[in-house]
């Protein structure tokens, strides 16, 4: 029987200082005045010479390295107990087409690793790695390009292209992420134009729903007649969503509805109708279920044995981030259910704006700290009582 219960199992493979270290960073990410502090502060210690500090706390809990072969150490570790790594190359905010051009080739060396590594069974990039967000917000808005932004962006499909081409050839399976709403109607256009070129007999390509929307479950049901009509597969990354806060922030500032669901429980509820959606439409969807979510968890596990699908048909896959949710992560993965964590790696400068967002989600998503805080707690009188 399938239990999340077992933290044992969930934290088998870290010492005692590892489950010491994660206490600690899940007690300060509960506080939002530290969360907030440490937004602030966490640049500014990089500056004056806090790197190791910052490299053996927080990175170390939710980073691979700084470079794909930093991150050989935990893709051996995670596959040892059967679970998958997803390199994701997380440097933000660049800006010039040489920086573009550098993160595509660097998305291209992950297909590369992952062709030769049995532990690595997808790829990932952000199309914010491959273009400026300024002219995503403009294609998705629809606003008419000058002649230059028409060959900048021409140079962002071939970037895409590439990647997705790579990942085909290699025959390596790939995620495009989700981000925010006012840029995604791009990156949706760009996933479905691959996915119609590359999906043919093989889920190389997924797009990512994020469910925290409203309009992303009839979006998803759009996408998959339209699949069946023009003879192509779906790949279905489903997530809740990363941006919540920034969403409704910006809705409120430019007086329109927010695209963010009014209740979580409306989010939980989408999500496992996605799920449902995804099952149901097997024959030409491929599915990975990002979720820190026990319900949702459970409720795709319920699936595959209603429709009795094998927990190991590579069709169908869980994910998780590194260093949260080890309680799923382990537990699936003992099960023989296909699981596979979000890496992240990259220089500590480039990649702390993504820890920091990492912090404020934890701190703004309700109950995902103090969670994780309670079974590090429960794990950590197991031990102790066990000595």
């Amino acid at each position: 029987m399938l239990s999340f219960d077992n933290t044992e199992n969930a934290f088998k493979a870290k010492s005692d200082s590892d489950l010491d270290r994660s206490y600690w960073l899940f007690k300060m990410v509960g506080n939002p005045t530290l969360v907030k502090i440490g937004a602030y502060a966490a640049p500014i210690g990089l500056s004056i010479g806090l790197k190791t500090v910052i490299k053996n706390t927080i990175f170390k809990q939710f980073v691979g390295g700084e470079t794909i072969h930093e991150c050989n150490e935990t893709i051996q570790d995670l596959g040892k107990y059967h679970i998958g790594t997803i390199l994701d190359y997380s440097v933000e905010g660049k800006e010039s087409e040489n920086d573009f051009d550098a993160c595509c080739n660097e998305t291209i060396e992950t297909i590369h690793k992952a062709k030769k590594d049995d532990h690595i069974p997808f790829a990932v990039f952000k199309v914010t790695g491959l273009a400026r967000f300024e002219l995503l917000e403009k294609v998705s808005a629809r606003v008419a390009l000058s002649d230059i932004e028409k060959k900048e962006y021409m140079k962002v499909k071939d970037r895409v292209f590439k990647i997705c081409q790579e990942g085909f050839v290699s025959n390596q399976p790939l995620f495009i992420d989700a981000e925010e709403s006012w840029i995604q109607p791009a990156i949706d256009n760009l996933a479905d134009e691959n996915m119609a070129l590359f999906n043919k007999e093989k889920v190389i390509v997924y797009n990512t729903y994020q469910l925290y929307r409203k309009d992303r479950l009839d979006f998803l049901k759009q996408t998959i007649e339209k699949a069946k009509k023009s003879g192509y597969l779906i790949g279905a990354k489903l997530v809740r969503g990363a941006y919540m806060e920034k969403e409704r922030a910006r809705a409120t500032e430019k007086k329109y509805p927010s695209p963010i669901q009014d209740t979580k429980e409306h989010t939980d509820r989408d999500y496992d109708l996605a799920l449902d959606l995804c099952i149901a439409n097997k024959d030409i969807v491929g599915l990975c279920a990002g979720t820190h979510n026990e319900k949702s968890s459970m409720h795709l596990a319920a699936l595959l044995t209603k429709h009795q699908i094998s927990p190991s048909d590579k069709q169908i896959y869980f994910s998780q981030l590194l260093g949260m949710s080890d309680h799923i992560s382990y537990n699936l993965a003992l099960a023989n259910y296909n699981v596979a964590k979000y890496v992240p790696y990259g220089p500590v400068k480039e990649v702390l704006p993504y820890l920091i967002r990492r912090a404020q989600e934890n701190t703004s998503v309700k109950g995902q700290t103090g969670r994780e805080l309670g079974l590090i707690m429960k794990e950590k009188e197991r031990r102790k009582v066990g000595k």
